[in-house]
């Protein structure tokens, strides 16, 4: 991630910087990914920031090497390398993520193009996923700048989100086509897990859910058998926490698209945070979502919202209000394999109704070509 090995990019490809800190373990970084790699297969060029980059190396393998075309990876570290911003190309267009804002080397660098009579970048705040009402609202609004040496100038809200009257979801071309043609058997049968078409499969990747140790031993009484494929980290953690003999299959780092196919994989994905919970809605199959906690719990205004937006059938959401700790469960929690196949066709509703939708990044693209 050398910062004197920036080429001008091509003069047909504008030239994006997106920052990027991480916060949640994997889900800042998982985004923003996901998120340079579309708007390099969009014609862009981008420059991703970011302060913990080596989950990258097993995420998005060739990514911290400069493998992946028109995307190159910088670490953000405070200070920024002597010269940084004097050595970089201007970039056409900023792109804070989750409200991050840049380094204070690019606010001075910016503030000095601007006094040189040099036009700003177009300055987007790329927010939090939401199905909450306030994203409609505030989605492409303005964000001026009210203090500081950039006083006057102004950003602009971009949310993604789940209808028409938000910025979308992050949705690569040809992602369904290869979801339609994925072969499961062999996918699994290439990673040495199971792929007994008499077994269920379960995906399991969350922080430490209340009802954990619970779901496992209810599932493991289910009349219909179920295989565990449990992600690294924090997910394969709990699970040792609670029930440390578990019979489940303990993953290895998978890089994303290696995820997305687990999801394809399995009956039901237990997913956290944002980049996974997008994954498997794109998946179509039954899901739970584990929200990152807040202190204040306003993951629970979040959740309800978007199990509005899901029309989710009341078993579905007291299943997602045991999962994140808002309700305690008076009996059983695991609702039997049964009670989640009914959960599909909402799914795969919910999904055809994003699928209608531009995807987040051809949103972007258009918005901004207004602001340049």
């Amino acid at each position: 991630m050398p910062l004197t090995a920036t080429p001008a990019p091509p003069a047909d490809r504008p030239l994006w910087d997106v920052f990027c800190r991480v916060i949640d373990n994997l889900g800042d970084i998982g985004v923003c990914w996901r998120f340079c790699k579309a708007l390099a297969s969009q014609g862009q060029s981008v420059r991703l920031w970011i302060d913990v980059p080596e989950a990258l190396a097993w995420m998005a393998p060739g990514a911290l090497e400069g493998r992946v075309p028109h995307v190159q990876v910088h670490h953000w570290t405070e200070p920024l390398p002597s010269g940084a911003t004097e050595v970089a190309q201007p970039a056409d267009v900023w792109v804070e993520a989750f409200g991050c804002d840049p380094a204070p080397e690019w606010v001075a660098w910016l503030t000095q193009r601007l006094v040189d009579g040099h036009a700003p970048p177009v300055w987007v705040n790329l927010e939090y996923m939401s199905a909450e009402s306030y994203v409609e609202r505030f989605h492409r609004l303005p964000s001026p700048i009210m203090s500081g040496p950039l006083n006057g100038q102004s950003k602009w809200f971009f949310y993604p989100g789940f209808t028409p009257a938000t910025g979308g979801l992050l949705r690569e071309a040809g992602l369904m086509a290869a979801r339609a043609a994925f072969d499961a058997p062999a996918w699994l049968t290439q990673q040495g897990l199971p792929c007994d078409s008499g077994t269920r499969r379960v995906s399991l990747f969350c922080y430490e859910p209340p009802v954990l140790e619970a779901v496992l031993h209810e599932a493991a009484l289910d009349p219909t058998p179920s295989q565990w494929f449990i992600a690294h980290g924090r997910a394969q953690a709990a699970v040792a926490q609670v029930v440390p003999d578990a019979p489940v299959h303990r993953l290895p780092p998978l890089p994303q698209t290696d995820f997305d196919r687990l999801l394809w994989a399995c009956d039901f994905n237990c997913v956290r945070g944002e980049d996974s919970l997008v994954r498997a809605l794109w998946a179509g199959q039954p899901f739970v979502w584990h929200l990152y906690p807040q202190h204040d719990n306003a993951h629970h205004a979040k959740l309800e919202a978007f199990l509005d937006w899901l029309q989710a059938p009341a078993s579905w959401r007291q299943f997602h209000r045991h999962w994140n700790g808002i309700e305690t469960p008076s009996g059983p929690v695991w609702p039997g394999w049964a009670v989640i196949d009914e959960w599909r066709g909402c799914a795969l509703s919910a999904r055809e109704r994003l699928l209608a939708q531009p995807d987040l990044v051809t949103q972007l693209l258009e918005f901004v070509a207004k602001k340049r």
